[in-house]
């Protein structure tokens, strides 16, 4: 799934080495994958902080956990040191974090990202706007996706429509799981809406 160079080994062991708790290791997963503000990252993995379905990989020293959402997205990626003159720097490249791998059996935040990124985002690019996923919330009806509007959208007089009539349609026919979608945008800032 996911190479850590030799170099890279032995810097996250100094790392994890000054960790209080020596069982600390590392978590390995994608934010937002499969969009183009994908980005791979590391970060410290405490004792009970993994979740149950994370794959654990044994190396020399410490554990790393690579979330099992991420994992298709984590094909061919590679973790390296690059050392420089102060000190080095860790470098991480997932060729396929940004590339959509959705299917009807994806997360239901992925086949959401997929339609607001790839068929809405471009429509709303034109007027300088865009519409980003804050969260998705669970009820006993389904799920509703919280959206924040940015750029041209935010303040825009005529987001309502954009709302219903685009995003909302759009989202409610291609993610059959979805029940509502929320605006939780503060369109009392309207320095750069499209309509005012």
């Amino acid at each position: 799934m996911v190479e850590i160079s030799e170099k890279a080994q032995s810097y996250l062991r100094d790392l994890l080495s000054e960790q209080n708790d020596g069982a600390v290791g590392i978590r390995v997963f994608v934010a937002q994958p499969g969009t183009p503000q994908a980005e791979t990252c590391i970060a410290y993995c405490r004792p009970g902080e993994a979740q149950d379905d994370d794959v654990p990989i044994q190396y020399e020293g410490f554990t790393a956990w690579f979330e099992k959402r991420s994992e298709s997205y984590l094909v061919d990626a590679v973790v390296d040191f690059q050392e420089d003159r102060m000190g080095g720097q860790l470098t991480i490249k997932a060729p396929n974090a940004r590339t959509p791998d959705v299917s009807e059996d994806s997360p239901i935040e992925d086949r959401v990202n997929y339609v607001l990124y790839n068929q809405i985002n471009p429509g709303l690019a034109s007027h300088g706007g865009k519409v980003t996923l804050v969260e998705m919330v669970e009820t006993d009806e389904g799920h509703t996706a919280v959206l924040q509007f940015g750029g041209g959208c935010q303040g825009c007089a005529a987001v309502d429509i954009t709302l219903k009539q685009g995003v909302e349609k759009s989202l409610l026919e291609q993610v059959p799981d979805l029940v509502a979608i929320k605006d939780a945008t503060d369109h009392t800032i309207t320095e750069n809406a499209y309509y005012q």
